[in-house]
């Protein structure tokens, strides 16, 4: 059948379905697994061969872990090492030795069933991101330790791979240097990865951006991606995992935003394409032939994995209310499972009817995955708090409305109560809230992220808004929702960074305030003056950085996409207040000197006199 009319009914029916299922609550994830069933070899026949388009669609995934690394600087993922080595193998581990039942029942040996168990042991890297990026909750403590599990399995893919032909009995007197040579070249393209990533491809880009043709910037943005995942690939490493190292190399430099803007639509598509592959993959014959077989099997799998995965989260000391989300996330199978199962039985490791026995349960688990999500939601919301959300605001209704009242949001909320101003202020943490309140605040217990929430505490009537949350996303969220709706509203919004300025300045936000950006001008002024400065010399200096750092802010917004002129501006911008700083020390000097001199004149004029 002709490609095109094969890409033309696929993205009809996706441009059909998703958007259903997601009116009906369903999730995108789900519209697509229902395209992919119905078009597939068990429904309608309309694609005959649905593993082409599996491999295919696989660089979705691989994209969506080079954003993910582009999010993930260095630093930040040094940080997450105890979480990723520590939980990632607990979890590992735990959830194969509780699968390995599985693969005795299918009447396999105790090494071949352990083996089987460590392959289940893996989750979905696309399913649980995916809707961990549609709830917005990939910052949140659960979501980041799912984020650290996942991706210790997509390390653990590399020695599974690697231990197939042992399992197989393959391996001759060789065997040991052959596995040794196997681990050399995978740390060395690791490394290799690294020096490319961090020295060698955003010297590429510089030369491609001062070029300003933007269709080469997407194209070596594409490049990147592809060749770091083939590269992996070849030296027997998962394709991912090379594409999340290449974003992690370049999460700290000046191109991260424009490769980001540029990958994103190629990444929702392909991604979208891979769930509707893994739909035409199920097998509904063997399915039906084999019902309790793979009910039972999937049962076992989330049953298993439900319960370590609870017990890491409580090793991890996470809240109680973010453990059932944790769990429920990241509690079905993986699409790294189909690679393993599909080489164990080339490897001649397992029969065909057990891999295809599985890979029904796996496809079945991550079927199941949303409303597992939306249960584990559910749970969390019942043994999190012993209160529902308040929703009687009473009457009154101040001029001002906070969202957050955490460090930030107090220090605003403080000021106004000192002045006499009334205001109402939500927050969803419960033991902030009733704190606060026994100091006489009208704070209340409330997801501001909500319009009906929102309407409920008096916006409509409000003059100002102040978000003053601590998550970026649901600061983007409540601007653009309260933009939309209130348009003549006046928000003044607490931003965490520069970036995350421009996206609500995108939005409309009236005054956007950097949270760290006051404290640390004030804490320059107090460095100055350490060092000798004169206070008012100090207040003027910190004065002329802060009024130079604001213009640029505005001035660099217009091209916050085009790194080059990016680049221009703040160099020209540099320069300009470099030579501003040396007209105000010589007009200093100059004062100081006319000082001087005064004082000398006057001095010898009383010599004189005497």
């Amino acid at each position: 059948m002709n490609f095109f009319y094969e890409a033309a009914v696929l993205l009809g029916a996706a441009i059909i379905a998703v958007p259903l299922f997601q009116r009906l609550g369903l999730g995108s994830i789900l519209g697509y697994l229902a395209v992919g069933l119905l078009l597939g070899p068990s429904v309608l026949g309309f694609i005959a061969d649905p593993e082409e388009v599996l491999h295919f669609s696989e660089f979705g995934v691989v994209m969506l872990l080079f954003l993910i690394g582009l999010e993930m600087e260095p630093s930040r993922l040094w940080r997450m090492r105890k979480q990723l080595f520590g939980l990632g193998l607990l979890q590992f581990l735990g959830c194969g030795v509780l699968l390995t039942p599985i693969g005795l029942a299918l009447g396999l040996t105790w090494d071949l069933a352990v083996l089987l168990g460590l392959i289940l042991a893996l989750s979905s890297t696309a399913f649980a991101l995916q809707i961990l990026n549609e709830q917005h909750r990939l910052a949140t403590p659960h979501g980041q330790t799912a984020f650290a599990i996942l991706l210790f399995q997509d390390l653990a893919v590399i020695p599974l791979l690697a231990l197939l032909p042992l399992f197989a009995g393959d391996l001759g007197a060789n065997a040991g240097a052959t596995l040794w040579l196997d681990i050399g070249k995978a740390v060395g393209m690791v490394l290799g990865a690294i020096v490319f990533g961090r020295l060698v491809f955003p010297r590429v880009l510089a030369l491609i951006a001062r070029s300003g043709v933007h269709e080469v910037f997407t194209a070596a943005a594409l490049f990147l991606v592809l060749a770091m995942a083939l590269v992996m690939e070849w030296a027997g490493l998962s394709m991912a995992l090379g594409a999340f190292l290449g974003g992690v190399m370049l999460a700290d430099t000046v191109y991260r935003h424009e490769l980001e803007a540029n990958i994103e639509p190629f990444k929702g598509i392909l991604l979208g394409l891979f769930f509707i592959a893994v739909g035409m993959s199920v097998n509904l014959t063997l399915v039906f032939d084999n019902v309790w077989w793979v009910l039972g099997i999937t049962l076992g799998l989330l049953v298993a994995k439900l319960v370590v995965i609870m017990l890491v989260g409580m090793a991890a000391r996470l809240p109680r209310q973010e453990i059932p989300r944790l769990a429920t996330v990241i509690a079905q199978g993986g699409e790294f499972d189909f690679v393993l199962l599909s080489a164990a039985v080339s490897a001649g490791v397992f029969d065909q009817r057990i891999a295809s026995l599985c890979i029904a349960a796996v496809t079945l688990s991550m079927a199941l995955t949303p409303f597992l999500y939306r249960g584990g939601n559910w749970l969390a919301g019942r043994i999190g708090v012993n209160r529902p959300y308040d929703k009687d605001f009473g009457d009154e209704t101040p001029p001002v409305l906070i969202a957050g009242l955490g460090r930030f949001g107090q220090m605003v909320a403080r000021v106004l109560k000192l002045q006499g101003i009334n205001f109402t202020a939500l927050d969803p943490n419960i033991t902030q809230v009733e704190f606060i309140r026994r100091f006489g605040s009208r704070i209340y217990y409330a997801d501001a992220a909500r319009l009906d929430v929102l309407r409920s505490a008096g916006l409509a009537q409000a003059k100002v808004l102040v978000i003053a949350v601590d998550d970026e996303e649901a600061a983007l969220t409540i601007a653009r929702m309260v933009r939309n709706h209130y348009p003549q509203l006046k928000i003044f919004a607490r931003a965490r960074n520069r970036h995350h300025a421009w996206k609500l300045m995108e939005i409309g936000v009236d005054t956007v305030m950097r949270e760290t950006f006051a404290s640390s001008m004030e804490m320059s002024v107090e460095v100055l003056k350490g060092l000798g400065y004169p206070g008012s010399n100090a207040l003027e200096a910190v004065r002329t950085f802060r009024d130079f750092d604001n213009q640029l802010l505005a001035a660099s917004y217009t091209h916050r996409h085009d790194v080059e002129t990016l680049r221009k501006t703040e160099h020209e911008a540099i320069v300009e207040f470099q030579a501003l700083f040396q007209q105000e020390l010589k007009q200093r000097r100059g004062k100081e000197t006319g000082a001087d001199t005064a004082s000398d004149t006057a001095t010898t004029s009383m010599s004189d006199e005497r």
